[in-house]
C-alpha cells in the first residue's frame, strides 16, 4: 500500500513574499458583527474559503449589501434586513452547513429583538457547547426556546439590560457573541472568565472603531458600557 509523504530538503537558502491569509475564526465573527450597524463596514484580508463564502451568502440572504472591492476585501452595509428569511428553507439549508451561523445570534438578538437558528453544522469537534452562548443572552434578559423535534433554537428580549456574567467556560464563540450582544444593551456588561485569544481581541477593536465602549480587551475581564448605536 502506497503511502504520499512530504519530503523537505534543508541547506538552501529561502526568499520570497507571502501574505497570511486572514483567519477563518476571526473572520466569521467579524463578519456577523455588520449587522449590529447601518452604516457601511469595510473589511479587508477575508480570507477566501467555503465557510468564509457561506457566511457571506447568509448575510446577502438577509439583505446585507455586499460588495467585492478585491479577492480578499469586501463591504458591507446592513441598512434594511429581511427578518422573515430566517424562517425560509434557503436560510435553514444553508445555516444547517456552517458553525459560524450561531454567531449571527448575538447581533441579531442585540438590534432587532429576536434571533432565530437551527442547530449548526460544521466540524464535530469535542464536546463544542452552545449552552455558554444561551446562558449569556438569558442573563442579559433574552428569552429562550428550544424545539427538540427539530433542532431550532429561539430568543427573543424586548430590551437587553446589561449584567455581570460569570462564564462557567472559557469559549472564544461565546464570548464574541454574548460581547456582540452587550454592545447595544442598556447600562453595563462585565464579562468574567471571558475569552482573550487574538481573534476576541481583533472583534473588540472592532468594534470599538464601530462606537462599542468595551474595556478590558485582551484579559479575562470585559467591560462594556452598552450604547445605542
Amino acid at each position: 500500500m502506497s503511502q504520499e509523504a512530504f519530503l523537505v530538503e534543508g541547506n538552501c537558502k529561502l526568499s520570497g513574499e507571502i501574505t497570511p491569509q486572514g483567519a477563518k475564526n476571526e473572520a466569521l465573527q467579524i463578519l456577523s458583527a455588520v449587522l449590529l450597524t447601518k452604516d457601511k463596514v469595510t473589511i479587508n484580508n477575508v480570507p477566501d474559503i467555503l465557510d468564509v463564502q457561506r457566511m457571506i451568502n447568509l448575510l446577502k440572504g438577509l439583505g446585507v449589501t455586499t460588495k467585492r472591492i478585491n479577492k480578499n476585501k469586501y463591504s458591507f452595509q446592513a441598512q434594511e434586513i429581511n427578518l422573515k428569511h430566517l424562517a425560509s428553507k434557503e436560510y435553514l439549508a444553508e445555516a444547517k452547513k456552517i458553525r459560524g451561523s450561531v454567531m449571527l445570534m448575538g447581533p441579531l438578538l442585540a438590534r432587532f429583538g429576536k434571533a432565530y437558528l437551527p442547530k449548526p453544522g460544521g466540524d464535530k469537534i469535542g464536546r463544542r457547547r452552545l449552552d455558554t452562548h444561551f446562558h449569556g443572552f438569558i442573563a442579559l434578559g433574552a428569552k429562550f426556546k428550544y424545539k427538540e423535534k427539530k433542532d431550532e433554537f429561539f430568543l427573543a428580549a424586548t430590551t437587553l439590560k446589561g449584567s455581570y456574567i460569570h462564564m462557567d467556560e472559557i469559549s472564544v464563540t461565546g464570548t464574541a457573541n454574548i460581547v456582540m450582544a452587550a454592545v447595544l444593551a442598556n447600562g453595563i456588561t462585565t464579562i468574567y472568565n471571558a475569552a482573550c485569544e487574538p481573534y476576541l481581541q481583533q472583534l473588540c477593536t472592532m468594534l470599538n472603531k464601530m462606537g462599542a465602549k468595551i474595556e478590558g480587551i485582551g484579559s479575562n475581564r470585559l467591560k462594556i458600557r452598552g450604547v445605542r448605536k
